[in-house]
């Protein structure tokens, strides 16, 4: 993760006004290993790093549409650039999205723990691509838990954003 206190031209004007990140001069560059886990630990580390960015009167945003030209990273061989997260102070506290239910979001044979039912509900306030939440959550059996991504626009960060949400609300550590 890479601060760059002056985002540039990391987003462009238009984009900048439709989104609401004018007011976001600073980026945080996700960058990692390209291989095919950094998409998900991406999202789940990086959710950490916003929610304690929030805690400290930040607002954030991820933002899966940037001009990647314009974003002064450090990218080495080997590494790509996974996505960006605008910080800064907002004008507003964000806006309420609608979510799914919990029904729509799990699998479960027989009773839910209570447990299993706080992570899926701390699960459906995670922030996902274009509010898609295309995401299972199974309880395998009493103790474990199985994650599906169901596919879509930046659906491995969304996972690991999902599992980062799950984990705070179950009190269960996830493996990621």
């Amino acid at each position: 993760m890479q601060f760059l206190e002056d985002a540039g031209k990391t987003f462009n004007k238009l984009l900048n006004k439709a989104m609401g990140l004018s007011s976001a001069p600073s980026v945080i560059a996700c960058v990692g290993p390209d291989d095919e886990t950094v998409d998900q630990r991406t999202g789940y580390y990086g959710e950490k790093l916003v929610l304690f960015l929030q805690s400290l009167g930040l607002n954030t945003c991820w933002a899966g549409t940037y001009n990647e030209k314009n974003v002064a990273a450090t990218i080495n061989d080997g590494e790509k650039l996974v996505i960006v997260i605008a910080v800064g102070y907002g004008v507003d506290g964000g806006k309420v999205r609608k979510s799914k239910g919990v029904k729509d979001v799990i699998d479960v044979n027989g009773d839910c723990p209570q447990w299993f039912l706080d992570g899926v509900e701390m699960a459906l306030l995670a922030p996902t691509a274009i509010n898609q939440q295309k995401f299972l959550i199974t309880l395998k059996d009493d103790e474990s838990v199985e994650f599906t991504d169901k596919g879509g626009v930046l659906s491995q960060i969304d996972l690991g954003i999902v599992k980062c949400h799950f984990e705070l609300g179950s009190g269960r550590t996830i493996v990621i």
